[in-house]
């Protein structure tokens, strides 16, 4: 099965739970919404992706930590566009979470999502208990502090920003759980699958920041200009836009290169060059089109 279909089949078997006639109604609804209709699911993709790789000799624990990784960057995504972070008012071509539903069904919801990441991989204990808790690590130290999204979000608050620091752990931190996730669902070992993912990370970062600076609301289904507003640092404040670009694409280039000896090397580096491919397209033809 295409890993596509993989997750999504699976992503709507986890929220199967949501439809019990005891649940509240609108917290039920407004939980889908923040997961359905999905972006590129690139963080669950480059999971099945290196679980393929490594061998997936347990599929049913690959596919536990796929949704469980996607449920919590769904969850990011609900509490960055809240009236106390981002206050942003579309998120992937529709209102927000908080502007569907109310902000406290927004917090409600991610919070939701982020205890249900960690029931779903409970679950996959069943079939591989130390495949599952060292799962479940991963993804608890690459979601919370000191160096997890959570931090990445605090970063925000502080007077002084490290730019490396921030980047690491705001967008870095879920590719890094996402490729040792996939090794350690295989029952592999983790620690060489993170250079991979902290490459992959910083350049998605880089073109997050080229976007938000040179495209439209109508093109991300996001507002844009948001790091300006916000007084958020970012590659093209510190690296200009052509620095910015010419950045990113250094950063693929050793993506490509850290990935570890594997029996699936050849399928993983293609996928990483298709989505390299992908990412640096698009600020590319803006920056064209802004010249």
């Amino acid at each position: 099965m295409p890993f596509d279909e993989r997750i999504e089949q699976a992503l709507y078997a986890a929220l199967g739970p949501l439809g019990q006639k005891d649940a509240p109604p609108r917290l039920s609804a407004a939980i889908p919404y923040a997961v359905f209709p999905g972006g590129a699911r690139i963080r669950p993709t480059i999971l099945l992706a290196v679980a393929s790789a490594c061998g997936d000799d347990r599929p049913e624990v690959s596919t536990a930590a796929a949704v469980a990784l996607e449920f919590i960057h769904c969850a990011s995504l609900v509490h960055d566009d809240l009236p106390a972070f981002d206050n942003a008012d579309l998120r992937r071509g529709k209102p927000s979470l908080h502007r569907a539903f109310s902000e406290p069904l927004a917090v409600l919801a991610g919070d939701s999502l982020i205890v249900m990441a960690f029931e779903v991989l409970s679950s996959a204990g069943r079939a591989a208990p130390d495949r599952a808790l060292a799962l479940t690590g991963c993804l608890a130290r690459h979601t919370g502090a000191p160096h997890g999204i959570c931090a990445g979000q605090a970063w925000e608050s502080e007077p002084r920003i490290d730019l490396a620091a921030y980047h690491r752990a705001k967008t870095a931190a879920l590719f890094v759980a996402a490729t040792q996730m996939g090794a350690l669902a295989a029952g592999q070992e983790a620690e060489p699958w993170h250079d991979l993912g902290a490459r992959i990370g910083e350049a998605f970062q880089v073109a997050d920041d080229l976007k938000d600076a040179l495209l439209t609301p109508d093109q991300t289904g996001k507002p844009s200009g948001q790091d300006a507003a916000h007084l958020r640092p970012s590659a093209v404040q510190t690296m200009g836009v052509e620095g910015a670009m010419a950045y990113m694409k250094d950063i693929l280039g050793g993506a490509i290169a850290s990935i570890p000896s594997c029996p699936g090397e050849a399928m993983l580096a293609k996928l990483v060059q298709a989505y390299a491919h992908k990412i640096t397209m698009v600020p590319v033809a803006a920056n064209r089109d802004v010249a």
